[in-house]
C-alpha cells in the first residue's frame, strides 16, 4: 500500500509538471525535454554498459544526443533555420568517427548507445516539440494536441495495468515482460479508443476517424515501446532504467511508450492531416 501511495503521488506530480510546462510555454516544455534527453541518454549509457564509462566518451555521446534534439526542437520552434536540419546526418554518422578515435570501446559498443539514444530519446523528444508548429502537423498543432497524445498514452498505461491485474491470464510476451497480458493490452485499447471517441464528440478537436487512428497508434506502438525498453533492461539485468522518479524508476521508464508512439503519430499527422 505504501508503494502504491508513493507511486500515485509522484505520478500525479509528474503529470502536473509535464502538462504545466506545456500550458505555460512551448519554450519551457522544450527546455524540460532537453533535461529529459540528457537524463535519458545517461540512463541509456548505463543500460548498455555494465561498467562505468570514461568521461570523454560519455560526454561525446551526451553532446551528440543533445545536438540531435536541439536541431529538431530548434527548427520546430523557428529558432534555427530549417536548412540546418541536414546537420542531423552528422549526428547519425558520428558513432563511426567516435569509434575510430576511441581507445576503449569498439564501434559496436558505441553504436549500441549512440543510435538508441537518438532514435528512442532525442528523436521523439524533438518531434514532440514539432507538434507546436503548423508547418509540420497542420492546423491542430499546439498544446492541446500534445496534451491529448500524452493523455492517450497515460490512459492506455493505466487501464492496461488495471485490466491486466484483474483478469489477465494469457501472457503477451512472457520472455520479455512476464507481467503483461493480452487481456491488459486489449483492455487498454478498448478504454483508450472509448476515451478518444468521447473526447472527439465533446470537444470536436479531432475528427472521429483521426481520434480512433491516433488512439490505435498510441496503443500499438506505445505497447511496443514498453516491450522494447523492457527488453533493453532485461539484457542489462536491471528492473528500472534509473531512480530519478520514486515509485516509477527512471526517465526511460516513464517515457518509453510515448517516445516510441510519437514518431508514428508524427508520420500520420504530417501525411494525412
Amino acid at each position: 500500500m505504501k508503494e502504491l501511495f508513493k507511486r500515485t503521488v509522484y505520478g500525479i506530480l509528474f503529470v502536473v509538471l509535464i502538462i504545466g510546462s506545456i500550458l505555460i510555454s512551448k519554450y519551457l516544455f522544450a527546455l524540460l525535454l532537453l533535461v529529459v534527453v540528457l537524463i535519458g541518454t545517461q540512463e541509456m549509457i548505463n543500460l548498455r554498459l555494465k561498467s562505468g564509462m570514461q568521461l570523454i566518451d560519455k560526454t561525446l555521446i551526451l553532446v551528440n544526443s543533445l545536438l540531435f534534439f536541439t536541431l529538431i526542437g530548434g527548427i520546430a520552434l523557428d529558432l534555427i533555420p530549417q536548412k540546418l536540419l541536414s546537420l542531423v546526418l552528422f549526428t547519425l554518422l558520428f558513432p563511426f568517427i567516435h569509434a575510430l578515435f576511441s581507445k576503449t570501446y569498439s564501434f559496436t559498443e558505441l553504436a549500441s548507445i549512440h543510435w538508441p539514444s537518438i532514435f528512442l530519446v532525442s528523436l521523439p523528444a524533438g518531434l514532440l516539440v514539432t507538434f507546436f508548429n503548423q508547418k509540420f502537423v497542420g492546423e491542430i498543432a499546439g498544446s492541446q494536441l500534445i496534451i491529448s497524445i500524452l493523455t492517450l498514452v497515460w490512459i492506455n498505461d493505466i487501464f492496461a495495468y488495471l485490466v491486466g491485474i484483474t483478469i489477465g491470464k494469457h501472457r503477451l510476451f512472457e520472455r520479455i515482460s512476464p507481467k503483461k497480458s493480452w487481456e491488459g493490452s486489449i483492455g487498454g485499447l478498448v478504454f483508450t479508443v472509448a476515451a478518444t471517441v468521447l473526447y472527439s464528440h465533446l470537444t470536436g478537436f479531432l475528427s472521429l476517424q483521426a481520434a480512433i487512428i491516433m488512439a490505435t497508434i498510441v496503443v500499438v506502438f506505445g505497447s511496443l515501446g514498453d516491450l522494447i525498453e523492457s527488453m533493453i533492461k532485461r539484457q542489462a539485468g536491471v528492473k528500472d532504467s534509473g531512480k530519478i522518479i520514486p515509485g516509477h524508476g527512471g526517465i526511460l521508464d516513464r517515457f518509453d511508450a510515448s517516445f516510441y508512439a510519437v514518431p508514428f503519430i508524427f508520420v500520420y499527422l504530417s501525411l494525412f492531416n
